[in-house]
């Protein structure tokens, strides 16, 4: 399915972070986030596996034990019910793909 960027509809997910789904097959959701400085991803968990890239900013990422300060190139992978936080240094746009599916990003 092609989709053109403006089709996505903005959802925040938390203070200063919106997410934009940008298309969903059977088995990935390929979703945009984008961050204010400052703004915080709470800790938490899913079900999914999440592969990211940092398009934009800088970002203070924790994975598990594991935490990093990412900035734009670098990627990241969060395991199935891995706790994991994000915090944006600086106004950031990730690109997070998920597996399965994660249906409660759908338009």
């Amino acid at each position: 399915m092609l989709r053109h960027n403006h089709e996505a509809r903005t959802v925040e997910m938390a203070p200063g972070v919106v997410r934009r789904t940008l298309n969903s097959g059977d088995r990935t959701t390929l979703a945009e986030i984008t961050l204010e400085q400052g703004a915080v991803v709470p800790l938490h968990t899913h079900e999914h596996e999440q592969i990211g890239y940092l398009a934009k900013g800088r970002m203070l990422f924790e994975v598990g034990e594991e935490t990093r300060e990412l900035q734009a190139g670098d990627s990241w992978l969060v395991p199935s019910n891995v706790p994991h936080r994000v915090t944006a240094l600086e106004a950031s746009v990730a690109v997070d793909v998920f597996s399965p599916v994660r249906t409660e990003y759908l338009d």
